[in-house]
């Protein structure tokens, strides 16, 4: 569904553009025709600057040091890109061309990957490729359905989990990037196995919600504002009946949609700050990678780019 729906938004937004272009070139409007050509292009990066805008000014009074502008600035050109082709290419024409990796026999424990609101299989392609050729049995499901409550994901994740440990016979690792992580929460809340799971790595997670969910009209997004009663209620349960499985939590000073930065650790868990990536492009740091494949392998995962919260690492 989010396939064709980001094919929907492409190809009217390209649209748009072309349209613009050619009627007002046939009017004799060139100057026009350009400009507004290119104003429509670059509404993806005004959208992008101006949820950056309401980062700086929404985290002045975090716990963490503010990031600066200079990052704030670099963190925009890059999602810029990094968003076109993430969600423009991968995820609306190439979510099918990285297969998941199940081989008949592997010493490697699988890893299962789980995706965030609005997103599907394809935000994970690189990282499909990259365990692959390592050997790693991987998995990234498109979870549906893409705006209902954040429960409702609990069945396929926990599919995908049995699915993994069936062939491996070892506990799975789980990374997820964004609501992903809530995701997986709410999994182990109503009827993950800790058995089955080795380490839950979150990467960008609003764990605490996000000031930036208060325009969303969709339930899940409801559920994603800053301290939601669904959120409380989340809370309340782990502490009541701890998850048993550990969990690994990255974030940014730069994310453009999880912010304030803080809300993003968990009570209890392993928070690392990754200073200067955005939403997306956070999956690029290559520290995450590598941290990632040190729990497949079972060894200590590196810790040299990745720093506890409270110090800074570099982008």
């Amino acid at each position: 569904m989010i396939a064709r729906l980001l094919q929907l938004i492409t190809g009217a937004w390209m649209a748009a553009a072309l349209g613009w272009l050619i009627f007002n070139l046939h009017a004799g409007r060139p100057r026009a025709a350009w400009l507004g050509a290119l104003f429509l292009l670059s509404l993806h990066a005004l959208v992008l600057g101006l949820e950056l805008l309401f980062h700086h000014h929404v985290s002045r009074h975090d716990p963490l040091a503010p990031a600066s502008a200079r990052s704030l600035w670099r963190a925009w050109l890059v999602e810029c890109v990094t968003g076109l082709r993430v969600f423009c290419v991968q995820q609306a024409f190439r979510h099918r061309s990285e297969p998941d990796f199940l081989p008949l026999a592997s010493a490697q424990r699988g890893v299962l990957l789980v995706h965030g609101l609005v997103c599907n299989r394809g935000l994970w392609n690189s990282w499909l490729r990259a365990l692959r050729e390592r050997g790693i049995p991987v998995v990234a499901p498109s979870v549906e359905p893409p705006f209902g409550l954040i429960d409702t994901w609990a069945p396929a994740i926990d599919t995908a989990v049995r699915r993994l440990h069936a062939a491996t016979g070892q506990p799975v690792l789980i990374v997820a990037h964004s609501m992903g992580g809530l995701a997986v929460r709410a999994w182990l809340r109503q009827r993950g196995d800790p058995a089955l799971v080795q380490r839950v790595i979150t990467v960008g997670s609003p764990h605490r919600g996000t000031w930036l969910a208060r325009f969303g009209l969709s339930p899940n997004a409801r559920q994603l504002q800053l301290d939601s009663p669904w959120l409380q209620a989340l809370a309340r349960d782990e502490a009541a009946t701890p998850r048993g499985v550990p969990f690994t939590c990255y974030f940014s000073d730069c994310d453009n949609l999880v912010f304030p930065p803080s809300v993003a650790a968990l009570p209890g868990a392993d928070n690392r700050l990754l200073r200067g990536w955005a939403h997306v492009d956070l999956l690029d740091a290559p520290a995450l990678l590598e941290a990632v494949l040190g729990y497949a392998s079972a060894a200590p995962p590196a810790d040299t780019d990745a720093r506890r919260t409270g110090t800074a690492s570099s982008h």
